[in-house]
């Protein structure tokens, strides 16, 4: 009796074991929820980016031109100077010298050709009287030349002169924001002491930057016929600069090392938010959208295959799809094969589903509008 017993509470334990196996199989096997979004149909311009660098339109770098001690500075530091605005002196009191000097000269000059004129009219008066010699008139002739001469020669080394005492005043030969002066007032400077600042002038700036043969040619490709591209930058922390660019230059010749052409676009930067030597990305944008089909930049994944994504038919199964995976903009990947507008891609829990798998969907909410980049 007691083994009957024992039979039959074995036979029960058993079936309440393979019940919850049962149970826990069915749980196991429910599909996996899913969040998934429709392709949509919207307008997205080709754009291109470039590392490039700013450079000023106009750079001067100040140099002294004749040796002596520098005098008072007169500006501060990224000052902002006008053309012909004098921003270093050089003591010009042994320049000025020079020139009184040769002031001097000039006028002893000019006084000795006076003479020489009116000694060879007294020749000149005395030989048509017959009463002087050709002689006498030749020596005061060639006497008269030679104080020309000696006048010509004493007004150049005056002007030479003027010019080395005009040497001892820098002035800016252009309007731009000045740099930090590399020699301090007292300081005995000269054509060998180097650059005592710089100049730039950086409203408007260039912006250079290298671009393949390839880029090259499907940027002419892609871009709208008779439309430029659009051209904009990104700083260096991912901000867009509010400026638009005009591309005004192209380089005449490719160089052979990086198969590149340097192109340049001019930027107005009116807020000076853009300095010479800066670093910065170019991206040129196709001035007209075109209507592609997008979806989330996360619904696509790439393997050794490619980029795929997995799209939900009407009966909630996946499919796999192979697709063609073009530019991102404000989070949304441009699906250019593989995909049409209104298929619902999965967006979140790619992981636990696979080819041919049920699953459960579940739309994703109407996010907020992205910001623009």
């Amino acid at each position: 009796m007691i083994e009957r017993r024992s039979t039959i509470a074995a036979l029960v334990a058993a079936c309440m074991v393979t019940a919850f196996a049962a149970g826990s199989f069915a749980q196991q096997a429910a599909p996996p929820a899913v969040l998934v979004q429709a392709a949509e149909q919207m307008p997205i311009a080709d754009h291109w980016e470039f590392i490039g660098r700013a450079a000023a339109v106009d750079k001067v770098e100040l140099r002294a031109r004749v040796k002596g001690f520098l005098g008072p500075r007169k500006f501060n530091d990224g000052d902002m100077v006008e053309k012909d605005e004098v921003v270093f002196t050089i003591e010009p009191e042994t320049y000025q010298a020079a020139v009184d000097q040769k002031v001097a000269q000039r006028d002893s000059a000019q006084a000795a050709l006076t003479n020489a004129d009116m000694q060879l009219q007294r020749a000149a008066e005395l030989l048509r009287t017959n009463t002087g010699t050709k002689q006498t008139y030749d020596q005061r002739l060639s006497e008269q030349l030679q104080a020309k001469a000696n006048l010509e020669d004493a007004r150049a080394q005056l002007r030479d002169a003027e010019i080395q005492l005009s040497y001892t005043t820098i002035k800016s030969p252009i309007a731009g924001r000045i740099g930090r002066a590399a020699v301090s007032p007292g300081n005995l400077v000269s054509p060998d002491s180097g650059v005592l600042a710089t100049v730039v002038s950086e409203s408007p700036i260039r912006v250079l930057f290298p671009v393949t043969q390839r880029e090259l040619l499907d940027a002419k490709r892609n871009a709208t016929a008779g439309d430029p591209p659009a051209v904009r930058l990104k700083l260096a922390d991912g901000s867009i600069y509010k400026e638009n660019g005009k591309i005004d230059f192209i380089d005449i010749t490719v160089d052979p090392k990086t198969d590149g052409q340097i192109v340049r676009a001019t930027f107005d930067n009116k807020d000076n938010l853009l300095t010479d030597g800066q670093t910065v990305r170019v991206i040129l944008e196709d001035s007209k959208p075109q209507t592609v089909v997008a979806v989330p930049q996360q619904a696509v994944a790439l393997d050794q295959s490619g980029p795929y994504l997995f799209v939900v038919d009407d009966k909630n199964v996946v499919q796999l799809r192979r697709v063609k995976a073009g530019i991102v903009r404000n989070g949304m990947l441009v699906v250019s094969e593989g995909l049409k507008a209104g298929e619902k891609v999965v967006i979140q829990g790619q992981q636990r589903i696979r080819d041919g798998m049920t699953v459960a969907p579940t739309a994703a909410p109407a996010g907020p509008a992205q910001p623009k980049q």
